[in-house]
């Protein structure tokens, strides 16, 4: 089961090393794998919310019988783990394959890095359209910017730290 597993990765890591070549003078192979995973694990997050809310929840409120959830918010609260850990699967694996941490602390690091993304998203969303006045949509762009820088340099530098002499 091991070499399967090693074959598939060694596949997935060949295919998305092939559409590099255009972007070598722009970025390292690092940051274009960063970028490839998360496009992937976005495109992921978008199929995932569409069949839970559809098909699972069938855009009927979720009633746990303490409390009622509308289909919405609880499709984003059924598909959010999904998707935490599917992202934090393709960065160790393929993103990051050096790091020497333990699988636990990566696990845990990339949790508090998706909350820190979260809490600033909030707090930045609500300060340019509430009090910039910019209008959502390209404070939403803003936003979804400097989340990737922050969380790319917070994954490369805290959560798939790799020490300085195997660099």
């Amino acid at each position: 089961m091991k070499k399967f597993s090693k074959a598939i990765l060694h596949f997935l890591i060949s295919f998305i090393d092939f559409f590099y070549p255009p972007f070598r003078k722009f970025m390292s192979i690092q940051f274009f794998r960063y970028g490839f995973v998360g496009a992937f694990n976005l495109i992921f997050d978008w199929v995932l919310y569409f069949v839970i809310y559809q098909y699972v929840l069938d855009q009927q409120m979720l009633n746990l019988g303490f409390i009622v959830i509308s289909s919405h918010i609880a499709t984003f609260g059924i598909k959010f783990p999904i998707i935490m850990f599917s992202g934090f699967l393709m960065q160790k694996y393929i993103t990051f394959s050096h790091s020497d941490l333990a699988s636990r602390k990566q696990l845990f690091r990339y949790v508090l890095v998706v909350a820190v993304n979260l809490t600033m998203a909030y707090f930045v969303l609500k300060f340019l359209v509430e009090h910039l006045n910019i209008y959502p949509t390209p404070s939403n762009m803003i936003v979804t910017v400097i989340s990737i820088a922050i969380s790319y340099f917070l994954q490369k530098h805290f959560t798939f730290r790799v020490k300085k002499e195997k660099m």
